[in-house]
């Protein structure tokens, strides 16, 4: 009862308003999840975790960023940070607006809505100066994934995203062909495209953050950065994105000469991240991927 309280007080001060209920909504690898009700009706969602504010942190700053393009429906962050004195088995906690979640929806639609997110007038001034990065860093999954502002795309991809996985893979096999395909493949991959612009990505974009909310596109769970708009596909393998999808994307967004082979490497920076966080059969498919690249 004694973490409930904890949990009910912080949401108060929060949401600003008296919480009547607090039910139990599931949990995941590294955080639980709650929905509340206030007196006056609102609802919100909750996550705490027992690790430290970061990693919410950094989620509230995606999901602002994401509502900032009004391109999907995303949930308002009512509040996030630290547990307060006295909670038990939580260190933070983020509230969001609850939003009552539909099936996959249309996927034109979807790819519509994805194609004017990645156009639209980045909200930080960073990254409509032409850098790559993100206000401040956060995770993809549960590992850490640095986003300091960066002026080339290239340099950013090479040291904040393949090769911080390749170093926290720590693979010699893989680190040997990450290096090769580093020094001899990536220019060129980047150059085939011509000039690359940072887009708003929602960074780990597969089918357990894709929803409609009153049949309208909605994207949440993000690992938001500034960045090229075809590493959004990286999570693609897990996503079942349909024909209709690209479609409608490409519409909006052209694909660009070299597509097939940059989306192999966006591909890769993902399964390295499973190899991190899980293990196993991953190194198989990291190692498929290096080998063709390279």
């Amino acid at each position: 009862a004694r973490a409930r309280d904890a949990l009910e007080s912080w949401l108060e001060r929060e949401l600003a308003c008296e919480v009547v209920d607090v039910v139990p909504a599931g949990s995941s690898q590294w955080a639980t999840f709650a929905t509340a009700t206030c007196a006056d009706g609102r609802r919100a969602f909750a996550k705490t975790s027992a690790r430290d504010a970061e990693m919410f942190l950094g989620e509230a700053a995606g999901l602002r960023a994401l509502r900032a393009t009004n391109a999907f429906v995303v949930p308002e962050v009512y509040g996030v940070g630290a547990a307060p004195e006295g909670a038990r088995g939580w260190r933070s906690a983020i509230a969001m607006e609850y939003l009552n979640f539909g099936g996959r929806g249309d996927q034109g639609e979807f790819g519509n809505a994805l194609a004017t997110m990645h156009a639209a007038t980045p909200s930080h001034e960073e990254a409509r100066n032409g850098k790559f990065g993100f206000e401040r860093n956060n995770t993809i999954g549960e590992t850490p994934q640095p986003n300091q502002w960066t002026e080339s795309w290239l340099e950013f991809w090479r040291d904040k995203r393949l090769m911080h996985m390749i170093r926290l893979a720590r693979d010699p096999t893989l680190t040997q062909l990450a290096e090769k395909v580093v020094d001899k493949r990536l220019a060129d991959m980047f150059s085939a495209c011509g000039e690359i612009k940072p887009s708003l990505l929602h960074g780990d974009l597969w089918s357990g953050n894709i929803g409609t909310v009153g049949r309208k596109p909605s994207v949440f769970d993000p690992a938001v950065y500034y960045g090229h708009h075809e590493a959004d596909f990286g999570m693609s393998w897990c996503a079942g994105f349909t024909p209709a999808f690209y479609e409608a994307y490409h519409a909006k967004i052209p694909k660009a000469p070299g597509f097939e082979e940059r989306a192999k490497m966006y591909k890769l920076y993902h399964y390295l991240n499973h190899y991190v966080m899980f293990g196993g059969g991953y190194q198989r498919e990291c190692l498929s991927i290096l080998k063709e690249l390279a």
